[in-house]
């Protein structure tokens, strides 16, 4: 057991700077100064474990800044994660640590000459993002900025700020906070390359759908951000319950039949266009490059497809996506990554956030990414997957023919898995593909179409004999 305990966390070790811009907090011993180190669980929030790890371990309330881009290449690092933050409360407990003027330090002071070194990188990267405009979140300071923005935006609606927050996701460029208030809670998110497009994509939405979007209080565009007040009811992603599962399917298919009228304008402010004629349009240089990637593949198992496998799937894809097309169901509002941590939902309402993966096209690749999630969450029975596909129908069928949106839901998973594959653009990147990991996906992706389109085949015999 020992070794699995191991494997799920990692140290980080933290260099932590004064709000007075002048000290470094560091630990004592014998030999020297050395950085102070949080354990955090691996594959998880780090910002969120690091700020709660460090006001548990060392009584420090800190945020972080940045990851340092390189540390010191004459440091044996082992693996090891840095992270630098800010200070923005300090309980003073003993055994936490002691502040030391940086101008004070030198390689001597520390037991380990090559933190020095990391110290000294860091600080000079520092001083880099203090005049770089496009890293609001690597400044130093920029925690009082923001709360005190925030207390403003919240005074007129009779909220207060009671000092408590949580930092989630933290970037030079990206944030995602809760503030507590003496009412219900706000949120504040800021994005930046390459997902700046859910900035204005989010306004519009909260603009046209405000019933299924959290209300905004306020937007810094400076920093690509909006202040949002929490929305009531649970997350879909802590919930079993198949009553809410069912509502969510409700009114997305609700959201999407009011998006229809709006698609245009949901274009306009940034979401991914995947209307027939652009996935089509998609299919041959997408295809080219999965069996680059399939050919490129030097691990077996899992078995690589023949560009002759690759091709009949395109047709596929081709065959379902202009069967879509045909049934004439309008397109509308998607959401690529419609997972059940992006939905709260409540007993009179349901509401959709994190929308960088909008996108205007088949209403009913959504539905299916989000049928996915319900099979891996609830493990459900077909009585209730039926249920659940009834009440995701039920609106529809006030616009479509119950044959026609019976017919779509049949020809969607395939061309759902395409349109998630190529929708994004992701794969243009050949910069990006040179990252294995990423190559891997696409053609573990490319697999999955194929399984759907055996499974497409054999749903459409009993249809056709």
């Amino acid at each position: 057991m020992e070794p699995q305990e191991q494997s799920d966390r990692e140290t980080c070790r933290v260099i932590v700077l004064g709000r007075n811009r002048e000290d470094v907090l560091l630990r004592v011993s014998q030999a020297g100064f050395f950085l102070p180190s949080v354990e955090v669980p691996r594959w998880q929030r780090l910002a969120e474990h690091l700020t709660a790890g460090l006001r548990r371990d060392l009584g420090r309330g800190a945020v972080c800044l940045f990851t340092p881009k390189n540390p010191s290449s004459r440091s044996e690092t082992n693996g090891t994660h840095y992270e630098v933050m800010e200070c923005w409360h300090d309980e003073g407990r003993a055994g936490g640590g002691v502040w030391n003027p940086i101008g004070s330090l030198t390689e001597r002071s520390f037991q380990d000459k090559a933190e020095f070194q990391i110290l000294e990188q860091c600080l000079r990267e520092s001083d880099c993002y203090e005049r770089d405009t496009s890293s609001p979140f690597a400044k130093r300071g920029w925690l009082a900025e923001l709360r005190n923005w925030t207390a403003e935006i919240i005074q007129p609606l009779g909220l207060e700020l009671t000092g408590q927050f949580c930092q989630y996701n933290a970037s030079p460029s990206f944030s995602l906070i809760r503030f507590e208030t003496n009412g219900p809670a706000v949120w504040f998110k800021a994005v930046g390359e390459p997902n700046q497009r859910e900035f204005p994509i989010t306004l519009k939405l909260a603009e046209l759908f405000p019933m299924f979007t959290p209300e905004i209080l306020g937007t810094q565009p400076k920093w690509n951000g909006w202040l949002s007040r929490e929305a009531a009811g649970t997350n879909l992603g802590d919930t079993k319950e198949t009553a809410k599962w069912e509502r969510t399917a409700a009114d997305l298919a609700r959201l999407q039949l009011r998006s229809i009228s709006q698609s245009e304008l949901i274009l306009n402010s940034g979401a991914h266009d995947l209307r027939p004629d652009t996935l089509l349009a998609s299919a041959d240089p997408f295809f080219d490059l999965v069996a680059q990637l399939m050919e490129e593949q030097t691990k077996i198992p899992p078995p690589a497809l023949s560009r002759q496998e690759l091709n009949l799937l395109k047709l596929r894809i081709q065959d379902s996506l202009t069967l879509l097309e045909e049934l004439r169901i309008p397109s509308g509002l998607g959401h690529l990554d419609l997972n059940p941590g992006n939905i709260i939902v409540s007993a009179d309402q349901c509401r959709f956030v994190d929308w960088a993966e909008a996108y205007v096209g088949h209403p009913f690749f959504s539905f299916q990414y989000l049928l996915e999630h319900f099979r891996r969450a609830v493990v459900p029975s077909p009585e209730t997957e039926s249920r659940l596909m009834e009440a995701y129908k039920a609106p529809w069928q006030n616009l479509v023919p119950a044959d026609v949106v019976d017919e779509a839901l049949m020809l969607a998973p395939l061309a759902a898995v395409f349109a998630y594959a190529a929708g994004t653009g992701a794969w243009r990147d050949q910069q990006r593909l040179r990252d294995q990991n990423l190559a891997g996906y696409f053609r573990s992706l490319a697999r999955r179409m194929n399984r759907e389109a055996i499974q497409f085949i054999e749903r459409r015999s009993p249809c056709l004999s």
